[in-house]
């Protein structure tokens, strides 16, 4: 359905580099990456804002490339919702559609549906300054909807609304796309990626670093750099050096689950398969080390523990296994962790 293919650009000191990708209809398509990656000035180039120096944007087998934002059939959901201030939701809704020939009963008609579909038809007609930023937001997806685009574009849709409101409008995402709409979708966040994507592309600095599904990007990052942006924790640089044993950062001897050959890559130590004790334990966990704390955080989940072992590692454990520990910042503990629950990424 759409295609970017070798596009480069140049923006003051930001480049985009031959970035290639694909998009099938249906598709619910996350770009994710840092403040300053790129994120944004892909959605320009989409929707026709900015025009490439080099490379092609084809949508539906056409070369668009050159086409102006009015012959795209793409709709941009902007990330400040952009509504018109001295129009009310019901106008705002409309505006697209208003000069487009149709009766004002066809128009209230589409307007309707549209609040439905985003469930803001109470609202129709309100104030915009009167709105909440969810429902600002719902009404920017209205307006953007109405044109029924063949590809929806949405800058950070979910990046300043509160906890609750974001999952409101997830839930209003997944219905469209379900409905099949396609989307692009930018974000920073590698929780929204997760929660809606079927194919994420990560990207830093104008480079496409990784793409896939989302399974292959959490389970199996290529860098340092992807696991850390995806919220992994434990993620170093490994060698295998006989078949059930690995060096991490060529010091510290780990058993992971057995390779057929020496090699190099990267393993994960998922943090909430770590066993915290005050002494060492005798189970069928066949890692130990004795460690010291370095820091103590509360988090949504219970407590992380951040123990130096020679590496430093994150420890995710229960508010009632912390109170029985009494951990303390710069107490010795020891950890123990299974072979099978080490994952070993092989270098490609």
């Amino acid at each position: 359905m759409l295609e970017l293919r070798n596009i480069n650009i140049k923006l003051g000191e930001f480049s985009l580099k031959n970035f290639s990708i694909t998009v099938q209809k249906g598709d619910y398509y996350v770009i994710l990456g840092e403040s300053g990656a790129g994120k944004s000035v892909i959605l320009e180039l989409l929707s026709g804002l900015i025009q490439p120096n080099s490379g092609n944007i084809f949508f539906n087998s056409e070369d668009i490339t050159k086409h102006s934002i009015q012959k795209r059939d793409i709709g941009l959901v902007f990330q400040d919702y952009a509504v018109f201030p001295h129009l009310n939701v019901f106008n705002n809704i409309a505006y697209p559609i208003k000069k487009k020939g149709f009766s004002k009963q066809t128009i209230k008609n589409k307007v309707t549906f549209q609040a439905e579909q985003t469930g803001i038809l109470h609202l129709l007609k309100r104030k915009v300054n009167e709105l909440s930023g969810g429902e600002l937001q719902r009404v920017a997806l209205a307006r953007t909807l109405i044109t029924k685009p063949k590809l929806l574009l949405l800058d950070e849709p979910l990046g300043s609304l509160d906890v609750l409101l974001k999952d409101n409008l997830r839930n209003l995402l997944r219905k469209l796309n379900k409905a099949g709409q396609t989307v692009i979708h930018i974000t920073h966040d590698y929780e929204e990626a997760l929660s809606l994507a079927n194919k994420i592309a990560v990207i830093n600095s104008g480079k496409l670093i990784q793409e896939g599904k989302p399974s292959e990007i959490f389970n199996r990052p290529k860098s340092e750099f992807i696991a850390n942006l995806t919220g992994i924790k434990n993620f170093f640089k490994a060698e295998y050096v006989s078949s059930n044993k690995v060096f991490v950062n060529k010091k510290l001897e780990i058993h992971a689950q057995p390779s057929e050959k020496k090699c190099e890559g990267y393993i994960i130590i998922p943090n909430d398969t770590i066993i915290l004790s005050e002494k060492k334990q005798v189970s069928s966990a066949v890692n130990n080390f004795k460690g010291i704390i370095d820091h103590i955080i509360p988090s949504r989940f219970g407590t992380e523990v951040i123990i130096n072992i020679d590496i430093v590692l994150s420890v995710q454990i229960t508010n009632v296994s912390s109170e029985k520990l009494n951990l303390e910042e710069g107490k010795e503990i020891w950890l123990s962790f299974k072979a099978n629950s080490v994952k070993f990424i092989r270098k490609n």
